[in-house]
């Protein structure tokens, strides 16, 4: 989990797919995490449609992007 904090607080938003690939997880395992800092209050999930960096290459309709929301 610390490490999942470390990135999102680096990143400041990022999506599932994203942190799957920099934390070496799956996408499952990520979600149920995200959910446990969203009921926290650490984390908070994007609107729909939302583009997790400058690239936008991804479709943003399959994404969850989530953004870090507690005190640096």
């Amino acid at each position: 989990m610390n490490r999942l904090r470390d990135t999102l607080k680096q990143r400041e938003r990022a999506s599932v797919q994203e942190l799957s690939l920099a934390l070496g997880m799956t996408p499952d395992a990520l979600r149920a995490m995200l959910d446990t800092l969203e009921r926290k209050g650490r984390v908070h999930k994007l609107p729909a449609q939302t583009n997790c960096g400058d690239c936008c290459k991804c479709n943003p309709d399959t994404l969850d992007v989530y953004a870090w929301s507690a005190p640096r």
